[in-house]
C-alpha cells in the first residue's frame, strides 16, 4: 500500500469514526426510539461504523506490518453490528440495544487509544511526541 493510500485510509477512518460517534451519542439521547428518523439514522451509523472497521484491516501500523489487538476489535464491532441488526429483526429491542451500546463505547475507547501521542493519527493532527 502506498503512503497516499494509507493517508487516505486513515482520513476515511477517522472522519467515519468521529462522525460515528457523535451520531451514536445522537442516537443515544434522542427519543422516541423505534420511529421512522431512528432506524434511518441507525442505518447510516451501520453504514459509518462499516466504514470505521473494514478500512481498518489495511492499517498494520501498530505491528509494523502485521495484525495487532485493534484488528481482534474490529472483528468485535463487526460481530457486534450483526448481532444488533439481528436482534432488532427478531424483536429483541433489549439485546439490540445492548449491542449497539456496546459498539457505541467500544468505538469511544478505540477513539482514545488511536490519539494517544506516537500513534499514526497523533502525527497527522501534529500533536506527536518527538
Amino acid at each position: 500500500m502506498t503512503d497516499y493510500t494509507a493517508l487516505y485510509l486513515t482520513w476515511a477512518h477517522l472522519i467515519a469514526a468521529l462522525l460515528a460517534l457523535a451520531l451514536g451519542i445522537f442516537q443515544l439521547l434522542r427519543n422516541p426510539k423505534g420511529d421512522a428518523a431512528h432506524k434511518a439514522l441507525g442505518r447510516g451509523w451501520i453504514v459509518l461504523m462499516l466504514i470505521v472497521t473494514i478500512p481498518s484491516f489495511w492499517m498494520r501500523s501498530l505491528e509494523a506490518g502485521s495484525f495487532s489487538w485493534i484488528h481482534g476489535l474490529s472483528v468485535w464491532v463487526l460481530f457486534c453490528l450483526g448481532m444488533a441488526v439481528w436482534s432488532i429483526r427478531k424483536g429483541n429491542v433489549r439485546r439490540h440495544a445492548a449491542f449497539m451500546m456496546g459498539t457505541l463505547i467500544g468505538v469511544a475507547m478505540a477513539g482514545l487509544f488511536a490519539i494517544l501521542p506516537g500513534r499514526f493519527i497523533s502525527e497527522m493532527l501534529n500533536y506527536a511526541t518527538p
